[in-house]
């Protein structure tokens, strides 16, 4: 799980080690596989109009900027426990709201950062808006955030559990 607070990302042991592993393969193994993927479609000639090129150039591109996204991430990090089986709602947790106080209209969610979205359970930061509302309140309380249209809307805690994964 993980808490950001200014330039420090709180994590879990393993949350720290799922990054730093994946950080090793796409600073190691990764590279080497890029690097003779675009060397061999350099032997296929014509640059310009080469598809295969272009496409791992961007895909080196692109593991370029998540290797500086996990560097700068994991030298910031300070590793710590999950958080406490106590109701109140903070990276970590998995948070069921009601919307409106509407029992039949909920969300559950992990409040956490990016970094450990997973295909499991939706995921909010603790910096977006719903993240902002309900990060500190209790199950039970009621807490307010903004909506991208500028309105207010209300939600409900009902129940607020450390993520176990």
């Amino acid at each position: 799980m993980t808490q950001t607070s200014e330039n420090v990302t709180w994590l879990t042991q393993e949350a720290y080690n799922q990054l730093k592993a994946e950080l090793e393969y796409l600073s190691g193994p990764a590279r080497t596989e890029i690097a003779v993927k675009i060397a061999a479609a350099r032997e296929e000639g014509d640059l310009r109009e080469n598809g295969g090129y272009h496409a791992a150039k961007e895909e080196q591109g692109k593991m370029e900027l998540r290797v500086r996204q996990l560097t700068q991430l994991l030298e910031h990090a300070k590793v710590g426990e999950a958080p406490a089986d106590d109701g109140v709602v903070e990276p970590g947790m998995v948070v069921t709201i009601a919307f409106d106080g509407d029992p039949d209209d909920t969300l559950t969610f992990l409040l956490a950062s990016r970094e450990y979205a997973s295909s499991n359970i939706e995921t909010y930061s603790p910096q977006s808006p719903l993240g902002t509302g309900v990060n500190g309140k209790r199950m039970g309380d009621d807490a307010e955030y903004e909506l991208p249209n500028g309105k207010m809307a209300m939600v409900k805690i009902l129940a607020a559990k450390p993520y176990t994964g």
